[in-house]
């Protein structure tokens, strides 16, 4: 899953990042509400977490603009504002959640997991796989299949737009974002990765010539 952080405090976002990172996040830091804004406008991320007082564009600006363009990502609000009126207005401005400063790093993984949830249930099944969502595991024929860590982010990406051609360059980007930096090259390889532990499981990763990839399978979506 890829995940927008923005957040004013370089301390607060750095550790942030190296710990959501660690939780199996792709995480983008930016520290800047223009930034912030230009990356949603050019990025479809799976979740955001935004900091309220931010730089040229304050958060709740760029959270209004997000809604203005029709963008559900979940947003949750992690701020120093903890009135019950700066709640309110997060939440009236389209955030899905609130939490304030200061936190403990487990309840905010909590609160990340939950907005994942929503809408989903706890499984996705497609072919004679069943993905896991929360804890984040393939089952093929009711047994474990092991994945590495960017072969789970991977799938992940690919569940998460089934039904949709998911282009090679957003893949690098996701999976680029997650540890390091990587060659197109090496989209094909975890492709052909994870190709080979789901075609047992009738789930097939079909390549569209010149467009991208596309996640196959029987299944509830």
């Amino acid at each position: 899953m890829r995940l927008l952080l923005v957040e004013n405090d370089p301390v607060i976002g750095d550790a942030l990042q190296r710990s959501l990172t660690q939780a199996g996040y792709a995480v983008d830091l930016l520290c800047d509400g223009v930034q912030a804004d230009a990356a949603l406008l050019a990025i479809a991320f799976d979740l955001v977490v935004l900091d309220l007082g931010l730089p040229r564009l304050d958060g709740l600006a760029v959270l209004r603009r997000l809604r203005q363009r029709h963008n559900r990502v979940p947003v949750l609000i992690l701020s120093a504002r903890d009135s019950l009126q700066d709640k309110i207005e997060g939440l009236d401005a389209g955030a899905d959640d609130f939490l304030a400063k200061p936190f403990e790093l487990v309840e905010l993984e909590a609160r990340l997991r939950a907005l994942l949830r929503r809408g989903q249930g706890e499984w996705i099944e497609f072919g004679s796989c069943r993905w896991e969502i929360k804890g984040r595991k393939l089952y093929l024929h009711e047994q474990p299949v092991s994945l590495s860590a960017r072969e789970t982010v991977l799938l992940e990406l690919l569940l998460h737009n089934r039904n949709r051609v998911v282009s090679k360059e957003r893949i690098l980007d996701t999976l680029t974002g997650w540890s390091g930096e990587i060659g197109i090259n090496a989209v094909e390889v975890y492709i052909h990765r994870l190709r080979r532990k789901l075609e047992p499981g009738n789930a097939a990763i079909r390549t569209v010539r010149g467009l991208g990839y596309l996640l196959e399978g029987g299944g509830a979506a």
